[in-house]
């Protein structure tokens, strides 16, 4: 990971699934890399959203998803603010995406990061200068 890269929640879920090992062994090398860079960002609302998802559809001890969430926060974490909030809500008007979605977009603008990897949003779409990567969709095309 050279580039500045911010990362959608579903990595780190796929990180922890084990129902799914090509995208958790793609994810895991994905964070691996990220950490070992220091080009790797995250926000408070991906903690957040992994915190809720890993413990209630993975049945991930509270204990457990609390400790990743530690390790993850000696990485960059981007701080939501209303401004954020108010920037995320003109990017869902424009562009036709959830408010989660354009609050993730905005985080990886504010941070100046140019490739936000997330498996839920379009692979190649861009916002400014963002780039979205489905990390998984050449082990996708593999798969078929």
């Amino acid at each position: 990971m050279k580039e500045r890269s911010f990362i959608d929640t579903n990595v780190l879920i796929y990180a922890d699934d084990r129902k799914d090992l090509k995208k958790q062994k793609g994810a895991i090398e994905l964070l691996q890399s990220g950490w070992c860079s220091g080009n790797m960002v995250l926000s408070t609302q991906v903690l957040q959203e992994y915190f809720s998802a890993a413990t209630r559809k993975l049945k991930i001890e509270a204990e457990i998803a609390q400790r990743k969430i530690e390790l993850l926060s000696n990485l960059e974490i981007a701080v939501i603010d209303q401004k954020d909030m108010i920037h995320a809500i003109e990017i869902h008007r424009l562009y036709a995406l959830s408010f989660w979605d354009a609050l993730i977009v905005k985080m990886a603008q504010k941070t100046a990061c140019v490739v936000l990897y997330s498996e839920e949003m379009q692979h190649g779409q861009r916002f400014g200068s963002v780039r979205i990567v489905n990390p998984f969709i050449e082990m996708e095309s593999v798969s078929k």
